[in-house]
């Protein structure tokens, strides 16, 4: 099922049982910020970017080492070197996803993007070293940026696709498909707004994290709350501002997000997640959120 049929994805979502496939990642994978700078094609439809004097490029190197530094007590994490010419190259999650035994390959809106893409070395760490099958929709001309326009609940195969610049109804029923999914509800984001993984997350098959100020629709936002109900934790548009939508649960227990999108969270929200069995993590990140993502933005999950 593909729809824009909020009422109809909800009816069959909510009879899907949990045994599509593993609810978290098995491994993830990084890009180097190397050459981290302000892209000025992606700040275009990027209203969280920083202005040029808000990039600092060591420390955004410092912080993404740390990133790999936590992320790797939980789970393997390896990180590929950045590319010259591509600034915000660090944010793979729009480029690559995997399945079991499968890699898709998006296609970014911008150019500046579009060359992460033609990567021999990430294609063939999945190719020649995990034998996966290659689905490249980068060739193609619909915007289709992955789990930056998808968020999915790998547990029962849904996807919930937020419509904007970034990916089109074309893109989202390509990656629907690639992906293999059961469901995809199809949305369109509030104006203003570029990836559904800024507004929101799916942790581990139970629960949701919801930026009901992103997602134009409130019939949206209550379909969705309604799937992951009790545990579906809707932010303000302050916790919203500090990134607390962009993140990711890579196991059971743990919920991920930048430092300052933890501090921002509000003791209701907080709670919301404890009592569906998340722990907070937060690393710091406040140099890379100059680029317009933040935690989740950075990690390609190995399924």
């Amino acid at each position: 099922m593909l729809t824009r049929d909020t009422a109809s994805f909800l009816e069959f979502a909510r009879s899907c049982a949990p045994d599509f496939g593993p609810a978290t990642a098995r491994a993830a994978f990084l890009v180097a910020p190397d050459g981290f700078g302000r892209a000025e094609e992606s700040a275009t439809d990027n209203r969280y970017m920083a202005e040029v004097e808000g990039f600092d490029a060591v420390r955004a190197s410092e912080q993404h080492r740390g990133l790999q530094r936590a992320l790797s007590g939980v789970l393997p994490t390896l990180c590929f070197p950045g590319i010259p010419g591509a600034p915000d190259a660090l944010f793979p999650n729009n480029v690559f996803a995997t399945v079991a035994g499968g890699l898709v390959v998006g296609r970014m809106r911008h150019p500046v993007r579009q060359r992460e893409a033609e990567r021999p070395d990430i294609r063939g760490f999945f190719r020649d070293m995990l034998g996966y099958a290659e689905r490249d929709l980068s060739r193609q001309p619909h915007p289709c940026e992955l789990t930056g326009a998808l968020a999915i609940d790998r547990a029962r195969g849904l996807g919930l696709c937020g419509l904007s610049e970034r990916c089109d109804e074309e893109g989202a029923r390509l990656m629907h498909e690639a992906l293999g999914l059961r469901a995809t509800l199809m949305f369109d984001l509030a104006p203003g707004e570029y990836h559904t993984n800024v507004v929101l997350a799916v942790l581990a098959g139970r629960a949701a994290i919801i930026c009901p100020a992103g997602i134009a629709d409130p019939a949206v936002v209550e379909a969705i709350a309604a799937l992951y109900a009790p545990h579906a934790v809707l932010l303000s548009a302050q916790e919203q501002a500090a990134f607390a939508g962009n993140a990711i649960s890579l196991s059971d227990d743990s919920v991920w997000m930048s430092e300052r999108a933890a501090q921002a969270l509000a003791p209701a929200s907080r709670e919301a997640l404890t009592a569906a069995g998340f722990a907070v993590r937060g690393v710091p990140l406040d140099a890379i959120e100059a680029a317009g993502g933040s935690l989740r933005c950075c990690v390609a999950e190995i399924y």
